[in-house]
């Protein structure tokens, strides 16, 4: 099944490793054949990796962006993957979790890539939900 990319002016992916730049038009481009494609919006800097979700996140990224390094970056993402859930209590964000290791098991790594994104939605509603409480205590304190 071909998939369909709109790429906003100067917008830029990685499409088998090669990071490509769109022009200055919005342009469509349709992929006839399975690639590893990223947009920049979904790849992640090593900079970036600053919370557990984002530790499960960086390793499957990079498996699906690099096969041939899959086998340290899989012993990675098993080491996060188990920190992150010995954390996490919430069933749903627990069978969220045991999705992506299937996915990822599988060679499935687009699939686990878009379910750590709801892991890290989660994650960041979690902190705001913290931060907020933090920010409370200290205006009336």
């Amino acid at each position: 099944m071909p998939l369909k990319l709109s790429l906003k002016p100067g917008e830029r992916f990685v499409l088998n490793g090669a990071v490509l730049e769109n022009g200055d038009r919005r342009t469509n481009l349709v992929l006839q054949n399975h690639a590893a494609i990223l947009r920049e919006k979904d790849i992640m800097q090593e900079s970036d990796v600053t919370t557990p979700a984002r530790r499960v996140y960086f390793p499957v990224m990079l498996m699906y962006l690099d096969p041939g390094k899959s086998d340290e970056n899989y012993e990675e993402f098993v080491l996060r993957m188990t920190d992150f859930m010995s954390a996490v209590r919430n069933p749903e964000m627990l069978s969220q979790c045991v999705g992506i290791s299937r996915d990822v098991m599988a060679g499935e790594f687009y699939k686990a890539l878009n379910k750590c994104r709801k892991l890290m939605k989660y994650e960041e509603g979690r902190l705001a939900h913290v931060t907020d409480s933090v920010s409370a205590g200290v205006r009336t304190g």
